[in-house]
């Protein structure tokens, strides 16, 4: 005989939530990474869109003299310039975000529609950025490598032996590592094997390992093929003579340094558009403010005894 449904006694979930509210997220993405590299290098603004790199044409012909107690000569002499100096234009990473009306309208409670249409648009802008500051051919630091400033690798992992040997490239005030999480992965094994583990650096809150005293920073945007990668190290800021980044101020819907939004308008399909811009670019003051190490195999492991 068939066992009988058991009556119901209370309100039953289903049900009861019909009248409950859901506590709801913002939208969440996966891709949104800290960026540190933007974080930090020193931005230099650009008024017209242009930087222009002066330097000196022969810096060793520059005559000083440490004179005695005599009445020696003084020698004379003047700092010449390069006369046509790199000028660095700011590129774009520019997007139209189209918002339909009807939807900003109806389903903006709790959280704004447009608000976070745009926010979502502007942390994949943020992401592109970085990974140009790193990977564009005409001035991402991986294309503005002085061939005196790259190295690889001993023995294809990257050792402690390897990282001293980068230090001596940049070796006036450096200031940080720039590397895939494989890649520093793999030197704390490397660092492990040969019992000296990384000491650690609290920065922005977080927590890096270092070598020398100098932060190994993660950026998921360094190139990571058949298992390797590369390693920069780079010295920041325009008094130090290192890398700057460079941006736009002062645009028109400005919402951050370098980043504007405008609304473009509401076309007859009721759909509202908003043009989203970032200009940007980078320079390396000299050559010796960056170096890389090539080669860098993220796939040795070890059996630790």
């Amino acid at each position: 005989m068939a066992e009988q449904k058991k009556q119901q006694t209370a309100l039953g979930d289903v049900a009861a939530r019909q009248l409950a509210i859901a506590t709801r997220t913002v939208p969440q993405m996966g891709t949104i990474t800290p960026r540190w590299l933007t974080r930090l290098i020193n931005w230099i603004p650009v008024e017209s869109g242009v930087y222009r790199l002066n330097k000196v044409k022969d810096a060793e012909d520059v005559e000083v003299d440490c004179t005695g107690r005599d009445e020696r000569e003084l020698p004379n002499t003047f700092v010449d310039y390069i006369e046509n100096p790199r000028e660095y234009n700011l590129t774009a990473v520019q997007t139209v975000l189209d918002v339909h009306t009807r939807v900003s309208d109806l389903y903006s409670k709790p959280y704004n529609q447009v608000s976070e249409q745009l926010r979502l648009v502007i942390e994949t802008i943020k992401e592109r950025q970085e990974s140009e500051l790193i990977n564009n051919k005409d001035y991402g630091l991986l294309h503005s490598v002085h061939a005196s400033q790259r190295l690889k690798t001993r023995t294809g992992a990257p050792t402690p032996d390897d990282l001293d040997e980068l230090l001596t490239r940049v070796w006036k005030e450096p200031g940080f590592i720039l590397t895939h999480p494989h890649a520093i992965a793999a030197f704390g094994r490397e660092c492990t094997r040969r019992g000296v583990p990384p000491p650690t650096v609290s920065l922005f809150g977080s927590q890096f390992l270092t070598w020398r005293g100098i932060p190994l920073v993660p950026s998921d945007k360094l190139p990571l093929q058949s298992g390797k990668t590369k390693m920069i190290l780079l010295r920041t800021g325009e008094a130090r003579q290192g890398v700057v980044g460079l941006y736009q101020p002062n645009l028109p819907g400005e919402q951050s340094p370098g980043l504007s939004v405008r609304f473009m308008g509401i076309n007859d399909r009721a759909i509202a558009s908003y043009l989203v811009s970032l200009y940007c670019s980078l320079a390396v003051l000299t050559d010796d403010a960056l170096a890389v190490l090539d080669d860098v195999d993220t796939t040795k492991f070890h059996e630790y005894k």
